[in-house]
């Protein structure tokens, strides 16, 4: 990884050229699921059709898991993996409201509220 001044947020990893380039295969599984027939063959066996993809090992239990901050960190889009979540019968504030560790009705009272406080979520830089 390179030294990019927006690495140190804390809790954000950021899709940039090189989280790309290391979810490539990650993301175009996601978008295989945009299909009916591959979302069956996936939900039929999971394993089986992770393992048709060039992903890592870790990638690929990333989705075993529904560990959604794992696969962004390892180069999902949120707008890839999301297709996963709709595979699942998920929306998108289940599975934002999981990445935040709060429950559902949490998250949408948070983002009815303005979103997630600035404090303690700012660049490492501008603490000092």
């Amino acid at each position: 990884m390179t030294d990019k001044p927006y690495h140190d947020i804390p809790g954000t990893v950021l899709f940039d050229a090189e989280q790309s380039r290391k979810g490539f295969h990650l993301n175009q599984f996601c978008m295989s699921l945009m299909k009916a027939e591959n979302r069956e063959a996936f939900k039929a066996d999971e394993r089986a059709y992770l393992d048709r993809w060039p992903m890592s090992e870790e990638q690929k239990q990333a989705v075993l898991d529904r560990d959604w901050n794992r696969m962004i960190a390892l180069g999902g889009n949120i707008y890839f993996t999301s297709k996963i979540a709709a595979t699942d019968g998920l929306s998108f504030q289940q599975i934002a409201a999981k990445m935040s560790g709060v429950s559902q009705e949490e998250y949408a009272q948070m983002m009815l509220s303005g979103g997630r406080s600035v404090e303690g979520n700012r660049s490492k830089s501008e603490k000092r």
